[in-house]
C-alpha cells in the first residue's frame, strides 16, 4: 500500500525529473515528424497540413493519453513498469506470452539504438541555416562528440542526470509553446484541424495517404519510454507532467502547421518547419537550446534499456552482465556493458546514414512491434484482473487496429533502412532466445538429489581429522529450488573432486521473484551445527549481493542461538575467534560427452560461446573473491549411450 502511495506522490522535484527523464524522444519529434510527413520534395497543401495535424493530434491522444497514460500506467508491478515488468505480471497464466515479451524487448532496445542519432543529428543539422558552408562531416563529428559525452555520463545515476536535464527541457517545452502560438495567433484556422475529419480525409481519400501513417507515428514514438520509465520516476508525476508536455507539443505542432500554410505552393526543399517558425534573432539560442534537448531526448531510451536489462536477467532472458546502483534511491540503475553496446550502436547508425532525414526511414518500425506486443501483454493483464470482458476486447480491437495500421504503412520503410532496426531487434532477440531455452535445456536435465540421504556422510566427514579441514563454514550455491534438495554435482565436490571437510555446511539458493523488490530469506535445518539450507526470495531488480546477505542470516541466527560460528580450533574457540567461510561456485562447461539433438547442440554451444564474454558467477552474486573457489564441472546434458568399442587381443 505504501509503494501505491508513492507511486502516485507528485511533488516539484519529481515532476523535474520526469521532465529530464523521459519526455525527451517524444519531446523532440517535433524537429522531424511535419517535415517527413510533408516531405522535401512535395508541393506543400493546406488540406494535407490540416490532415496531417489531425493525425498528430488524435494519435497523441488516443495511443499516448489514453492508452500508455491512463491505462497502461495502472499495470506497475511495486512501482516498476515496462513490458518486463508487465510480463512478469502475466507470465504464470500462459507460456506463450513470453514469445511477445522477447520481441517486445528486444525491438525497444533496438530503438534506444535509433533514438539519439535521428534527435541529436536533427538538432545539429540546424547549424546549416547560420553556416550554410559547413561540412557534412563535420556535423557528423559534432553529433558522435555528443553522443559520447551523453553515454560517459550515465555512471552518475538517472537522478543526478534528470536533476541536471529536467529545466533544461522546461526550458524546451515552454520554447515550443511560445513559439507555437507566435504563428497560431497569425493563422488561427489551423486549429479547425483538430477535427477527425481532416484525419480521415487524408488516410483515406487522399492518394497515398495512408503511407503517411508510418511519418505520422513519430510523433508518438517515445510513448513506450512513458511506461519503462516509471521506476525511475513515479506514475502520479507521469501523468501531471503530461498534461502540460502534451499542451507543448500540440501549440507547437499547429504552429508549424500555420507556417506551412503560410507557404502552400511552394516545395519544403530543404527548409526544416521548426526552424522556420522561429524569428531570425532567436535563431542561434533556438538551435543550441534544440540540441541540449535532443541529448536528453536520448536519456529516455538509455534509462528505459537499464531497466529492461535488469529485467531481462532475473527473467532469464539475458547474459548475467554487471549491474551497478548509483544511488540508493529506488529505481536507480546503470549497466555498464549495455552503456558501451548502445554507444557503439548509435555511432554505427551515425556513421551508416550520416543524415537525419535517412535514420528516419530506420526509425519507428521497431517501436510499433514494442508497442503491439505491449498491447497483447496488456489485453491479458486486464483479463486476469477481471476486467469486464467487452472492455477487454475493445481494447484488444482498438489498439490492434491503430498499432497495425502504424506497422503495415512503417513496411514501406523496410528496404530504405528500416531493416536496420529489424536487424538489431532480431539480434537481440535471438540472444534472448538462446538464453530461455539453454535455461529450460538445464532447469529440465539437472540431477538434483535428497540431502538428507547424505546427511550421516557429511557428519563422518566433518569428524574425519585424517583429511586437511577445507574450511570452519563452507557454502555452496545451488540451483535447488526445493528445501530438501541439492544438485548432485555439489555432493561430487564435496566427496569426491577433493574431500572438503568442515564444520558447518551451508547450501544457499536464490529465488528471484516477479516482484521488483522483494527481500526475504528462510532457513531449513537439516543437522543442527552440521548442515543447513538457505533460501533467499529477492526480486527481479533487487542486487545480488549475497556475501552481505549471508552475513545478515548468520548475525540472526547467533543472535536467536540457532548456531554456533566460533571456529573449532580448541586454542581460537578459546579467544571466541569467529571460523573461516568459504564460497564454492560450481560453474558448468559442455562436456564433450553430449549427445544431443542437433537444435539442442546449437543452442547450447552458442549460450557457452556468450557465456565467455559476461560477468562470472561469484561476481555476479556479489561474492568476495577471496573467500570464494570457482569449481569448473561436466555438465553432461545427454551422455553418449552405446559406444561401440571393441577389445582386440594384445
Amino acid at each position: 500500500m505504501e509503494d501505491k502511495k508513492q507511486l502516485d506522490t507528485v511533488t516539484a522535484a519529481g515532476l523535474l525529473v520526469a521532465m529530464g527523464i523521459i519526455y525527451g524522444d517524444i519531446g523532440t519529434s517535433p524537429l522531424y515528424t511535419l517535415r517527413a510527413i510533408i516531405g522535401s520534395g512535395n508541393i506543400i497543401r493546406a488540406d494535407v497540413v490540416r490532415g496531417a495535424l489531425s493525425c498528430v493530434f488524435w494519435t497523441l491522444t488516443l495511443q499516448t493519453t489514453v492508452k500508455y497514460v491512463i491505462l497502461i500506467l495502472r499495470a506497475d508491478n511495486r512501482g516498476e513498469g515496462g513490458i518486463f515488468a508487465l510480463y512478469a505480471l502475466v507470465r504464470r497464466h500462459a507460456r506463450w506470452l513470453t514469445l511477445p515479451a522477447i520481441i517486445g524487448g528486444s525491438a525497444l532496445l533496438a530503438d534506444g539504438i535509433i533514438t539519439p542519432p535521428i534527435s541529436v543529428s536533427s538538432a545539429v543539422e540546424g547549424l546549416r541555416l547560420l553556416y550554410p558552408d559547413i561540412t557534412e562531416i563535420l556535423i557528423i563529428q559534432i553529433v558522435i562528440a555528443i553522443l559520447t559525452v551523453l553515454f560517459l555520463i550515465q555512471a552518475f545515476g538517472t537522478s543526478v542526470v534528470g536533476t541536471a536535464f529536467g529545466p533544461i527541457m522546461l526550458v524546451w517545452f515552454v520554447m515550443l509553446g511560445t513559439l507555437g502560438i507566435s504563428q497560431i495567433v497569425q493563422g488561427p484556422g489551423i486549429l479547425a484541424a483538430i477535427n477527425p475529419y481532416y484525419a480521415w480525409w487524408l488516410l483515406a481519400e487522399y492518394p497515398g495517404g495512408f503511407w503517411l501513417l508510418g511519418s505520422v507515428f513519430l510523433c508518438t514514438t517515445g510513448a513506450e519510454a512513458l511506461y519503462s520509465d516509471m521506476g525511475h520516476c513515479g506514475r502520479g508525476n507521469i501523468r501531471i507532467s503530461w498534461i502540460f508536455v502534451k499542451t507543448c507539443l500540440l501549440l507547437n505542432y499547429f504552429g508549424q502547421g500555420a507556417w506551412l500554410i503560410s507557404q502552400e505552393g511552394q516545395k519544403l526543399g530543404t527548409r526544416i518547419p521548426f526552424y522556420q517558425v522561429m524569428p531570425e534573432w532567436f535563431l542561434t539560442i533556438g538551435i543550441v537550446i534544440a540540441t541540449a534537448a535532443t541529448v536528453i531526448a536520448s536519456q529516455a531510451l538509455i534509462s528505459g534499456s537499464f531497466t529492461l536489462i535488469s529485467e531481462a536477467i532475473r527473467l532469464n532472458f539475458w547474459p548475467k552482465v554487471r549491474l551497478r546502483y548509483p544511488s540508493t534511491q529506488k529505481g536507480q540503475l546503470y549497466v555498464p556493458s549495455v552503456n558501451l553496446l548502445l554507444w557503439a550502436g548509435c555511432v554505427g547508425v551515425v556513421l551508416y546514414f550520416r543524415e537525419s532525414g535517412n535514420m528516419e526511414a530506420a526509425y519507428g518500425l521497431a517501436i510499433t512491434l514494442t508497442m503491439l506486443m505491449t498491447t497483447l501483454l496488456m489485453s491479458y493483464y486486464l483479463y486476469t484482473h477481471r476486467y469486464r470482458a467487452w472492455g477487454v476486447v475493445l481494447f484488444l480491437l482498438v489498439y490492434l487496429g491503430i498499432e497495425g495500421s502504424f506497422l503495415v504503412a512503417n513496411l514501406i520503410k523496410f528496404p530504405h533502412g528500416g531493416w536496420v532496426s529489424v536487424f538489431i531487434g532480431a539480434s537481440i532477440a535471438s540472444v534472448m532466445y538462446i538464453w530461455l531455452q539453454a535455461f529450460q535445456i538445464k532447469l529440465r536435465l539437472t540431477e538434483y538429489v535428497r540431502i538428507d540421504q547424505y546427511i550421516q556422510a557429511i557428519k563422518e566427514l566433518s569428524r574425519d581429522i585424517s583429511i586437511p579441514k577445507y574450511a570452519t563454514h563452507l557454502v555452496f550455491m545451488s540451483n535447488a529450488a526445493r528445501q530438501s534438495e541439492i544438485e548432485s554435482k555439489i555432493i561430487y565436490s564435496i566427496f569426491q573432486k577433493r574431500p572438503k571437510r568442515a564444520d558447518i555446511y551451508w547450501f544457499v539458493h536464490v529465488d528471484t521473484t516477479d516482484d521488483p523488490y522483494t527481500m526475504e530469506y528462510k532457513v531449513n535445518t537439516i543437522a543442527p551445527d552440521d548442515c543447513y539450507k538457505v533460501t533467499f526470495k529477492l526480486g527481479f531488480r533487487v542486487e545480488q549481493r549475497i556475501n552481505l546477505f549471508f552475513r545478515k542470516v548468520i548475525e540472526d541466527m547467533v543472535k536467536n542461538k540457532e548456531v554456533d560460528i566460533t571456529s573449532r580450533y580448541e586454542s581460537l574457540n578459546r579467544q571466541n575467534v569467529i571460523g573461516d567461510f568459504r564460497f564454492v561456485v560450481l560453474e558448468k562447461f559442455l562436456s564433450f560427452e553430449n549427445e544431443l539433438p542437433l537444435r539442442e547442440r546449437i543452442i547450447m554451444n552458442l549460450y557457452f560461446n556468450v557465456k565467455g564474454f559476461t560477468t562470472p558467477e561469484d561476481r555476479w552474486f556479489g561474492l568476495d573473491s577471496s573467500s570464494v573457489k570457482v569449481e569448473k564441472v561436466p555438465l553432461v546434458i545427454r551422455p553418449v549411450e552405446n559406444v561401440k568399442l571393441k577389445r582386440i587381443a594384445s
